[in-house]
């Protein structure tokens, strides 16, 4: 379209813009993250072999809940973050929440053990494997969160980039959730939280360059 085409289009208002359109690209994208992130723990790891029998346990769905309403809070702060001068409001509290609560229960949970038994509570047997498995499985989400980021208008460059490593990381711990057999709020606390740390600190420091626009 020429340019003397396009002003006489403006003034007739014979353009038709779907003002849901971006929001739904963004939206879209971010779901894919999630989609990829638990297709790609199907396929290089494989849900736990007692699913059947954890998933009667309420601390099974404690420890998917975590990361769910982690994912969640970031997807909220992404969002407002995607456009100029949107605050984030309660956000940043809705986000501290679950980590106090996991906190909170890590504690109790150290302080009824015996004192020999603590040590074993924060490690479990997996505790050297977790946090990069869960860092390796956000890495195609914050790939598409960074896309998603990038077709708005984000003017906060690292935090844009923090809260999307935030998401990636806490859809790739809620997959990683589905494989790993820890039940314990410690290990939760120290471990799934450094897991998504790593792409979350990775976002922060990348988002300045990668959001850029």
């Amino acid at each position: 379209m020429k340019t003397d085409d396009l002003i006489r289009a403006l003034a007739a208002d014979d353009l038709q813009i779907d003002p849901t359109q971006a929001e739904r690209r963004f939206f879209g994208k971010l779901a894919a993250g999630a989609m990829i992130a638990v297709a790609a723990m199907l396929l290089l790891m494989g849900t736990r072999a007692d699913l059947n029998t954890a998933a009667f346990t309420a601390m099974f769905w404690m420890k998917l809940l975590f990361p769910a309403s982690l994912a969640v809070a970031a997807l909220a702060a992404l969002r407002r973050l995607s456009y100029p001068g949107m605050r984030l409001g309660r956000v940043p509290a809705a986000a501290a929440l679950p980590l106090a609560l996991v906190w909170m229960m890590a504690g109790l949970a150290l302080s009824a053990a015996p004192a020999g038994e603590r040590l074993a509570l924060v490690l479990g047997e997996t505790w050297i494997e977790c946090p990069f498995n869960i860092a390796l499985l956000s890495v195609p989400a914050l790939g598409l969160a960074f896309w998603a980021t990038r077709g708005l208008a984000p003017t906060r460059l690292s935090l844009a980039g923090a809260a999307a490593g935030l998401f990636a990381g806490a859809v790739a711990a809620l997959a990683y959730a589905l494989h790993c057999p820890e039940m314990q709020a410690p290990f939760l606390a120290v471990w799934y939280g450094f897991g998504m740390l790593i792409p979350t600190g990775a976002g922060a420091l990348l988002g300045r360059r990668i959001l850029n626009w």
